[in-house]
């Protein structure tokens, strides 16, 4: 009913983000209302009940379609596969108070640049605005473009120069005003659900002294009359001119870096947006799930509804016929609905997952997402993004001091806090492996091309070889995982300007000069490989003094290198790993690794960690697809016997099972192949992918975006997916999964529903074995609630034929008291089971007819 629209009555709001959605236009029709109104009347309340859980049909009911121009309500859609609507109304700004205060006159823009969305949205001569706020973020209507669009922060199409040169000096008292009365206040306030809906969804009261403390930071905020002042942050608006100062500040919004320099902790940082703020809409606004008990359970209430109308039938005829008041006539009616669909039923239902949610966060596992907590029961197949290890660098003492040395100490993204070096564990390693030191250079820095505030790094006081006194920092080209890479500009104290990059040792290799990579660089690459060590590969260049740092280009810098060696790290598996992993297997539980690693070393530590065991072969699969073309070819090469198995796409059918017979067993084998491979497959052999898969253990050299194509995969083969990182390159793949799991110190990680503080797998069988005790006790609960309802619905039936009933303490106790001690009892076995709880509630359920119809 709401898929045929004209131009300009449907628009997508937050096209291409996680959270789009379509939009609709409609407007209120008074007689359409009128007849609700009535509606809603003669059906005691039922009629906006039903509107309540249905937005769509409260629309369609009440409205008329029409522009979005001029609509007063939207419908919203997601655009996902669950398809969930929305009602907006669209509310008007009123800008007219601030016309007397400021002198505002609708001749002139009330912001300085007319292309800003403010000036856009106002509509004159009235001085109004019309917004929707969608899930906490406020939309306003561009008047030129006819659309809505997303407000509160700044536009998109400002350049740094431009931030500098119209923010750079503060807002004016009256921009201030106008942006916090359109923008609204920096805050996302969480209400505190009342009592009645308590029945019926989670409780915030958490949730809002969480949200509440991070509302009111105070930050000094420098206007361009008022000069500073200390402000509390939800009065904060886009443009405003913040003064950091001190260690560890807290960010209530997004900002921009306009001068200075800051160190900023992004372990929760996901992309654009400040992690607090998504972390709570993601808590208010938590993705549906297909989750099938669900989709039963609503299925079967249905039926109870069904029998509790002929019940009520039952009970007007049997209260008329005795000649009973009206009154008592319509209670014992409406008595007979609340027995046979009993409301505290979704209460019941969630006890265990409360219960396993406290358990949990005993356990040091966090949840922002309780709902899931059921589906963690059902997982069947676990996904790791490497496997925890502490990283040892092994073949890094006795290097010669010189150019090797200085790159292995300078390409990193380590930082000076509080006197003590922070960063990557990994580039940590490598820094403590020389013994040099780390300092920033202070005001009365003075060499050439050294900026003050650089950092620096130089050898100890003890080293009995110092090539250089120093080395500055000047800049840096972040690892991204993508490209497999880092770089950095450096320049020595009092001597040239180089350039350092470390990465993966084939990226690394080709933008080296041929003649300096040695010509044992593959052979020596898989004798390591192949040993479980990780390989880091370093090169250098010098730069002409001339250049500046900020001009010169990532592509210019990594070009014409001198490789200068190998860096090997062993990646030692903690103790728990092994063990958690025998335990998910024995429990017929499948493990996959998906890792940005070698594929050599991936396959190494799956061996040793038993993800593949001694007995089962590795296939690995490698692609050739031609430039240019649409060809592509398949090999499979057994990684211990190197035989080769050659399939191009010109053939029609290759059934590699046969090959072997011995290795025909399910989970014999183990499949191998690294993110290009897989990328290959998907796009020209797509009818192998499924095969592929089900035997498909590791997965290296994988990008963030592979890992989330790989897990929806596993899903269409219905598996029930688990992914288990430590939320940095893996963010899309934690959300993509049915359970993620992500592994840090934080207590909540926007990237996934479930946060481990203790950086291990360890936490993985826990959550299982809570999903499945959880899961269990809702079914139990559902069955048991369907059972007594029944069973209590005849019984009261029976004694309405005696124009008799159950008194108040006897509802309650088999209400409360015996339902409660259900729920609070269910814990989990101690021990991972092979048998998995797939529960059919129409199956179960429908024993209670029995004894219902006796």
């Amino acid at each position: 009913m709401g898929d045929h629209f004209e131009k300009g009555q449907h628009a997508l709001l937050n096209e291409g983000e996680e959270n789009e959605m379509e939009m609709f236009g409609y407007r209120t029709h008074s007689c359409r209302k009128t007849l609700c109104l009535a509606g809603s009347v003669f059906s005691f309340g039922i009629l906006p009940l039903v509107f309540y859980w249905r937005p769509a049909w409260h629309v369609w009911a009440n409205c008329i379609p029409c522009s979005l121009q001029e609509a007063d309500v939207v419908l919203l859609r997601t655009t996902d596969e669950f398809q969930t609507y929305s009602r907006k109304k669209i509310t008007w700004i009123h800008l007219s108070a601030l016309n007397s205060a400021f002198g505002l006159t609708p001749d002139h823009p009330l912001l300085a640049d007319e292309e800003y969305i403010i000036n856009r949205a106002i509509r004159k001569p009235d001085l109004k605005v019309r917004s929707i706020k969608v899930q906490k973020i406020r939309y306003v209507w561009n008047n030129l473009e006819g659309q809505f669009q997303k407000i509160g922060s700044l536009e998109d199409w400002l350049s740094s120069a431009k931030i500098h040169l119209k923010f750079g000096s503060g807002l004016t008292r009256e921009e201030q005003e106008i942006r916090r009365l359109i923008c609204g206040p920096n805050t996302i306030d969480v209400e505190i659900t009342p009592i009645w809906k308590l029945l019926i969804k989670e409780q915030s009261v958490k949730l809002h002294g969480l949200v509440a403390s991070h509302n009111s930071i105070t930050v000094s905020v420098c206007g361009r009359q008022a000069g500073v002042q200390e402000l509390e942050s939800r009065f904060l608006v886009p443009g405003d001119l913040l003064i950091l100062s001190g260690n560890k500040v807290q960010m209530p919004c997004d900002a921009v870096l306009i001068d200075g320099s800051c160190v900023v902790d992004e372990g929760m940082l996901t992309g654009f947006n400040t992690a607090k703020g998504d972390l709570v809409r993601s808590i208010l606004y938590p993705k549906p799930m297909n989750f099938k008990l669900y989709r039963d359970a609503i299925r079967f209430l249905l039926c109870l509804v069904g029998t509790a109308t002929i019940g009520m039938i039952y009970t007007l005829c049997v209260y008329v016929l005795s000649g009973e008041p009206p009154e008592e006539v319509v209670k014992k009616a409406l008595d007979v609905i609340t027995i046979a669909v009993p409301p505290a039923l979704p209460a019941a239902l969630t006890t265990g997952i409360i219960y396993a949610q406290r358990r949990l966060k005993k356990k040091g596992i966090f949840c922002i997402s309780p709902q899931r907590i059921n589906i963690c029961g059902q997982l069947n197949l676990v996904c790791f993004d490497k496997l925890p290890g502490s990283p040892q660098l092994c073949l890094g003492q006795g290097f010669a001091m010189g150019p090797a040395v200085c790159c292995h100490d300078s390409c990193h993204s380590l930082v000076l806090l509080d006197e003590t070096i922070q960063g990557d564990p990994l580039d940590l390693k490598m820094f403590e492996a020389t013994t040099w030191e780390m300092a920033i250079s202070g005001e009365d820095f003075h060499i050439k091309g050294v900026p003050a505030h650089a950092m620096i790094v130089k050898p100890c006081k003890t080293a009995s070889q110092v090539p250089v006194e120093g080395i500055a920092i000047l800049h840096q080209f972040p690892f991204s995982s993508a490209l497999q890479r880092m770089t950095v500009i450096v320049q020595e104290l009092g001597g040239d300007q180089l350039a350092f990059i470390k990465g993966a040792p084939e990226k690394v290799a080709s933008f080296c000069q041929p003649e300096t990579v040695p010509t044992s660089f593959v052979s020596e690459l898989q004798i390591y490989t192949t040993q479980g060590f990780r390989v880091i590969a370093v090169a250098y260049k010098k730069l002409e003094m001339d250049n500046h740092t900020t001009a010169l280009t990532r592509d210019k810098v990594e070009s014409d290198l001198i490789f200068l060696g190998l860096l090997i790290f062993e990646n030692q598996l903690k103790e728990e790993t092994k063990p958690v992993l025998e335990e998910l297997i024995s429990a017929r539980i499948r493990t996959v690794m998906i890792t940005g690693d070698n594929l050599q070393t991936a396959i190494t530590v799956a061996r040793k960690s038993g993800m593949v065991s001694e007995d089962q072969k590795v296939i690995l699969i490698e692609t050739n697809e031609t430039p240019g073309s649409s060809s592509a070819s398949i090999s499979w090469k057994l990684v211990e016997e190197k035989k080769h198995i050659a399939y191009g796409n010109q053939d029609n059918y290759i059934n590699i099972w046969e090959e072997d017979s011995d290795n025909s067993r399910e989970g014999s084998y183990h499949f191998a192949l690294s993110g290009k491979s897989f990328q290959v497959i998907n796009q020209h052999f797509s009818s192998l992918l499924p095969k592929i898969l089900m035997n498909g253990t590791i997965f290296a050299r994988m990008s963030p975006g592979q890992k989330s194509s790989l897990v929806e995969e596993f899903q269409k083969l219905d598996y029930f997916v688990g992914m288990c990182g430590d939320g940095a390159n893996d963010c899309g793949a934690l959300k993509m999964a049915h359970v993620g799991i992500s592994l840090s110190e934080q207590e909540a990680s926007v990237a996934s529903p479930f946060t481990s503080k203790t950086p291990n797998i360890e936490c993985v069988p826990h959550l299982i074995k809570e999903g499945r005790a959880a899961l269990v006790t809702s079914f139990c609960m559902f069955k048991y609630m369907a059972l007594y309802s029944m069973i209590q619905y005849v019984g009261v039936l029976l004694l309405y034929w005696e124009i008799n009933s159950l008194s108040n303490y006897q509802f309650l106790f088999q209400d409360l008291a015996i339902t409660t001690l259900i729920g609070v009892t269910s814990k989990p076995f101690l021990k991972l089971s092979s048998y998995t709880c797939f529960p059919q509630i129409f199956f179960a359920c429908g024993n209670p007819v029995v004894p219902a119809s006796i």
